[in-house]
């Protein structure tokens, strides 16, 4: 039953949103790694201001990780806290130099080990950056969603994953984690939902 609702409800969303993708802009895996580790806690439209600085000034590993800490804070502190990601996106610089040739690691036990990477930012770069289906992006927007579609009652991102990677087929995990954002920060928001001009009203469990 619950994997008829999931089915419709991607069906859907496939319809209203053809053209779901990260709105992170990025011209390469590298930049995408950057924008997505430095858009925790943040919007993508802060992140989309900063990175063109960002990435003019350091557009490779390499150039990043030889970066002084106080030049990299300055450009990217209105991201929040910007002194942790500052160190973070030099480390992960750093890393992609020396154990992975420069390149940005196109597996998920390997993006791991880059400073500031969790599961979410990997599944970001896996899907939008290499077209690889490791999981599901779990942001504030799919929690939310999640919740009030009825699709999982659990808070641990860990476990919602778990949930609708069962829920949906594997080759659909990127892609509804770009839906669900893109319904979410469209109609269904955390404040004030349109539940009338949702799609996918009618599989909703209506859970504020």
């Amino acid at each position: 039953m619950k994997n008829d609702k999931a089915r419709n409800i991607l069906n859907i969303l496939k319809k209203e949103y053809p053209d779901a993708k990260t709105e992170l802009i990025h011209s390469n895996p590298f930049e995408l790694l950057i924008a997505t580790i430095l858009s925790a806690q943040s919007t993508d439209v802060t992140i989309n201001r900063i990175t063109p600085a960002l990435f003019a000034k350091y557009p490779t590993p390499e150039k990043l990780s030889n970066a002084e800490l106080k030049d990299v804070e300055k450009i990217i502190k209105s991201s929040g806290f910007y002194k942790v990601k500052a160190k973070n996106i030099i480390e992960a610089s750093k890393i992609i130099c020396e154990e992975f040739g420069g390149k940005v690691p196109d597996n998920m036990e390997k993006l791991l080990r880059l400073k500031g990477v969790a599961r979410k930012t990997a599944n970001v770069v896996l899907f939008n950056a290499f077209g690889k289906n490791e999981g599901v992006v779990v942001d504030t927007h799919v929690k939310r969603l999640a919740y009030r579609l009825g699709l999982s009652d659990e808070i641990d991102p860990v476990k919602i994953e778990k949930e609708l990677m069962d829920l949906f087929e594997r080759k659909d995990w990127g892609l509804i984690s770009n839906l669900l954002i893109f319904h979410g920060r469209r109609v269904c928001n955390a404040k004030k939902p349109k539940c009338e001009e949702c799609a996918i009203a009618r599989y909703c469990d209506k859970r504020i």
